[in-house]
């Protein structure tokens, strides 16, 4: 693994400072989704992992409300998927606007659906999975500074009262170390700001309307979405009788600190989705501007970065927190063979490549989205009728599954390498060997263990328990190598036991010794 040496970093430390902070092996900034998918993949791999939560208490907000197939597909594969499943309602397809449908139900995974549930419900999820799995949550504290070196990182942290690290000073500033930190606090990330790193981009939609509500009738779909000349409209159900509005009225853009009128939100839906379906009683409201912007390193040093404090895009297409949770399982399985001392040169380097590309990708999308949805002129207006219309068309709306489902994501592959080398490999059957024995691919990759689909019997039994080896069902078309995220690292025909060896060195690095 190549270290990045010298000391970077900044600190706005004020007040009385002490060493009374955690010690991990990694530190892990922020508590939304991200981070928690992190440190739960973390701390099940055996790494030591603290989370820092600035908020004092659980946030209930919840901007994203559709968790993907892809997304589904990794919870899967950490054993959670179906704790999310039972709560919340399936869809077959998405209506982005007008006519445009996008059909998932063919889609060639368990989970051929968009589930619509909460972020609070995910995040519920994944904080049980985390706290299980020994990660220690401190909430009430906000990272102050930073400073880093050759050997690991320290964060300064001003801790709200008595988070349970043993002091109860409210205010109290003490000094975190780990071996790495992760920045996954969101869009307006300390992280970021305190590596100095930009983040470009632009302000596609401002004054965008939040709103939690009643409704006296119920609307025909779960999602209802709608975008006219007066602007767009959102409703998604919380599944306990409330509902969220999203609206944006271009003809009034006032400040986000601008309240919200009930009365003009009611007027907008109307001309937006046809009918208000009775909204009232609203119990929160909000103003957000919606940016697309990314930064250009998702790693500086020993201090890496996920989710919104790395990328963040339009609420078209529902990809912002999905795209942070694949980050997550992108970086979890890399992350933790680094502090264990066997991940191969230029491991964590993996990370930029492969997940930077898919930020900007989302960028790209969301955003044509959004413009097609709320632009004025000739062009746009006859785009969105052109998408009505192709609408049908199978080819297309495939493509398009697969991009918003998360499915059709694929990594760069070394040249000469198999045809699946990078791919997502779907959930495979697998012949159980014995009682206990897992018998899909996603049950063999829990607690972030690598699969050997198929090959020379005992190839992999030097590497103990960092690879599970594994018989398909069926034919699955090559001997396959995969990742902990469900990729294929490596894929052969017929290979040799030295082809297999040769492959399991390269990713997980030298065998345990005897």
């Amino acid at each position: 693994m190549r270290h990045h040496t010298g000391t970077t970093g900044s600190t706005e430390t004020t007040g009385s400072t002490d060493t009374t902070g955690t010690t991990a092996d990694v530190l892990v900034v922020g508590a939304g989704p991200t981070g928690l998918l992190l440190a739960g993949d973390l701390a099940e791999a055996g790494v030591r992992t603290t989370v820092l939560e600035r908020r004092s208490a659980e946030s209930n907000l919840t901007r994203a409300f559709a968790v993907h197939a892809r997304t589904l597909e990794e919870l899967d594969a950490r054993g959670v998927a179906d704790d999310l499943l039972a709560e919340g309602a399936r869809l077959p397809s998405l209506r982005a606007f007008g006519r445009l449908r996008i059909d998932l139900s063919r889609l060639r995974t368990r989970f051929p659906f968009v589930l619509v549930t909460p972020q609070y419900r995910t995040e519920e999820v994944l904080r049980r999975r985390a706290e299980a799995a020994g990660v220690r949550i401190l909430r009430g504290a906000e990272v102050v500074g930073l400073r880093q070196d050759a050997d690991g990182v320290e964060l300064d942290v001003r801790h709200d009262g008595d988070d349970g690290d043993g002091g109860g000073d409210s205010g109290r500033v003490a000094v975190h170390r780990a071996r790495y930190a992760v920045g996954t606090d969101g869009v307006h990330s300390t992280v970021r700001r305190l590596l100095g790193l930009p983040y470009p981009g632009v302000s596609a939609v401002r004054s965008v309307m939040l709103a939690d509500v009643r409704l006296d009738r119920t609307p025909d779909e779960v999602l209802t979405v709608g975008a006219t000349g007066a602007g767009f409209g959102f409703l998604a159900p919380f599944g306990d009788g409330w509902y969220r509005v999203i609206a944006w009225d271009r003809a009034r853009q006032p400040p986000d600190d601008a309240p919200v009128d009930p009365d003009g939100l009611r007027d907008l839906l109307r001309r937006t989705l046809g009918d208000d379906f009775g909204m009232h009683d609203p119990r929160w409201t909000s103003r957000f501007h919606s940016d697309e912007r990314q930064v250009p390193a998702y790693r500086s040093g020993r201090v890496l970065l996920a989710g919104d404090a790395a990328h963040c895009h339009s609420p078209a297409g529902g990809q912002g927190m999905n795209t942070g949770l694949q980050d997550a399982a992108n970086l979890g399985w890399k992350l933790a063979a680094a502090v264990h001392g066997h991940a191969p040169d230029g491991l964590l380097d993996t990370y930029q490549a492969e997940r930077h590309p898919v930020g900007a990708a989302v960028l790209r999308t969301s955003g044509a989205l959004v413009r097609v949805a709320t632009g004025r002129s000739p062009l746009t207006r006859a785009a969105r009728t052109a998408a009505g219309r192709l609408g049908g068309l199978g080819p297309l709306t495939r493509r398009a599954a697969l991009t918003v489902s998360g499915l059709g994501i694929a990594y760069p592959a070394p040249r000469g390498a198999h045809r699946l080398a990078g791919r997502r490999i779907p959930d495979l059957r697998l012949t159980a060997d014995g009682a206990g024995a897992p018998g899909r691919l996603y049950e063999a990759l829990r607690g972030g263990r690598f699969a050997l689909v198929g090959g020379p019997a005992g190839a992999a039994a030097p590497w103990g328990g960092r690879v599970v080896a594994a018989a398909p069902a069926g034919d699955p078309g090559a001997a396959l190598l995969v990742r902990p995220d469900g990729y294929a690292a490596w894929a052969a025909e017929r290979p040799s036991a030295a082809d297999v060896r040769a492959a399991l060195t390269a990713w997980l690095g030298a065998p345990a010794k005897d």
